[in-house]
């Protein structure tokens, strides 16, 4: 099985490299056969993708995205210290999605077989 670390920096609205990320992650967790384990952990900007609560105003594709990835196993992460800088730290955040540390982040970079980034 490969371990797939995904990496987001881009912020959830303004671009597509968010969305980008997620429907590769999305596709990636529907694998039938040679099922990845995948990791998502957000940086920057992307944290505000992990916020609960969001209407994106477009059917809320992201937040869809991050909470099913949650509910079906992938941790999804979002940096601490990003987290902290943009005031996100005690606000509520989709269900399974947690607050990572950058020493996390270096393990599953340590752990992957392949490390994406966005």
């Amino acid at each position: 099985m490969q371990n797939i670390l995904i990496i987001i920096h881009a912020a959830p609205y303004g671009s597509e490299r968010c969305l980008s990320a997620l429907r590769l992650a999305t596709a990636l967790a529907a694998r039938e056969a040679d099922k990845p384990c995948l990791r998502l952990f957000l940086m920057s900007d992307a944290t505000v993708a992990g916020l609960a609560q969001q209407n994106d105003g477009a059917g809320n594709a992201i937040p869809t995205m991050l909470a099913q990835l949650a509910a079906e196993g992938v941790p999804v992460k979002l940096c601490r210290t990003c987290a902290l800088a943009r005031g996100l730290a005690e606000l509520a955040l989709l269900p399974g999605v947690e607050i990572g540390t950058l020493p996390e982040l270096a393990q599953w970079t340590l752990e992957a077989d392949k490390v994406v980034t966005f």
